[in-house]
């Protein structure tokens, strides 16, 4: 059990055989939380917003394919755009 000291900004070290264990190098990001008297920190890692986006519409089966080739791909994308809503309007001169 290693054993750290709060210094006077509230920082602690996280000794070199924990960081060892749990695989923490600089720049990672750790999730602190406050459970039952205890602070638990976590290894997390940031998902940029258009992946999550991506993720969550693949979990929702809001996906396409997969193609066996690109003609099937490029079909389906203009597809899709032709569906879009988009409306041709006329221009007033």
């Amino acid at each position: 059990m290693a054993i750290v000291t709060v210094k006077n900004k509230y920082q602690v070290v996280i000794p070199q055989s924990v960081r060892d264990k749990v695989r923490i190098n600089i720049g990672d990001l750790l999730e602190a939380r406050a459970e039952r008297g205890r602070i638990t920190l976590s290894p997390k890692s940031v998902v940029d917003r258009a992946i999550a986006e991506g993720l969550e519409d693949i979990r929702k089966g809001r996906v396409r394919g997969p193609f066996n080739t690109v003609e099937e791909m490029l079909a389906s994308l203009k597809g899709k755009a032709g569906k879009s809503g988009r409306r041709k309007t006329s221009r007033v001169r």
